[in-house]
Order: structure tokens, then sequence, then C-alpha cells
């Protein structure tokens, strides 16, 4: 008999199959750092204020910090781990690190998966409609100037590498 207070669940992390042994009431941040030593995503506020937490889940950015692991059995997730390519950093990751778009880091990672959702959405971002889709997402050090500038970089990158046969 199962103990009805945790249950397996089976999804796929980074692009491969995954399983882990879960209390009903972990949430997925706790999961992934406790079973797969995933730390990119961090809780801060533990209240999904600060976007610190950030993951994908079947493309859509959810706050790990409240969503219970659980709802991603037979999920997609992906963490900022999983952007990058055998080593080599996503186009997004690249930009924010070129155009400094962090200072201590806690946030960046938060604030690159929102990225990547909002250049699905928006391929050509304006200003005010980075802020806005970004506006979920606290960066204590202030470096707001700097992650603007590192959007529209990756969309520009990411637009050279879709147009380039």
């Amino acid at each position: 008999m199962m103990n009805e207070t945790r249950r397996i669940i089976r999804f796929t992390l980074n692009g491969r199959a995954a399983t882990a042994n879960i209390a009903i009431y972990e949430t997925v941040i706790e999961v992934l750092q406790r079973d797969f030593n995933l730390f990119g995503g961090r809780e801060s506020c533990g209240q999904g204020l600060c976007g610190c937490c950030t993951v994908l889940v079947n493309g859509t950015a959810v706050s790990g910090c409240l969503y219970l692991a659980a709802f991603v059995d037979g999920a997609e997730v992906v963490t900022v781990e999983g952007l990058a390519d055998r080593g080599v950093l996503h186009p997004i990751q690249q930009a924010f690190v070129s155009k400094t778009g962090f200072q201590c880091g806690y946030c960046t990672p938060g604030f690159i998966l929102m990225t990547e959702q909002l250049l699905k959405r928006y391929p050509h971002p304006t200003d005010d409609e980075i802020r806005h889709y970004l506006s979920g997402n606290l960066c204590r050090c202030a470096a707001y100037p700097d992650i603007i500038e590192a959007v529209k970089a990756a969309a520009n990158k990411i637009q050279a590498v879709e147009s380039d046969p």
C-alpha cells in the first residue's frame, strides 16, 4: 500500500526523463534542489512575488516556491540549467552575461526564464513590453536597465539565428 502523503511523479526535466518520490505538499523548487541538485531557481520570498524561483512547466513560467511538485507529473519542466546546450549558453543566457544583466545573480535565473517565455510570445518586444512582462521579477540590486538591454540583445541574437539558413 502506498503512503498517502507521498507519491511517485514522472516528468521530463530539461529534456530527460525524471522520477521523484515526493511528499504531496512539496513544491517544485524543493524537489528540483533536493532530488536533482538544480539550484538555479531559488526560493526568496516564498509567496510567488519575486520571480527568483521561476521554472517553465509545459512552456509556461510558474513560481516554483508555490507550484506543487505533484502538478508536474507528466509535464515538461525546464530550469535555467536546461537552457544551455551541451555547455553552450543559450542566447538569452549569453545576452545576460554580455550586457551584464545581473549583479549578484540571485534573481537572474528567473529573469532568464521569463525572457524565454516573453520572446516566444513577443519576438521583438518594446521596452514597455519588456518592463510589463518582467514586472513580476524583482532585482534587489536594481540592474533593470542592463536587464532590458540583455532582453533586447537576446531577441536580436535569436532572430539572427532563426534567419540564418
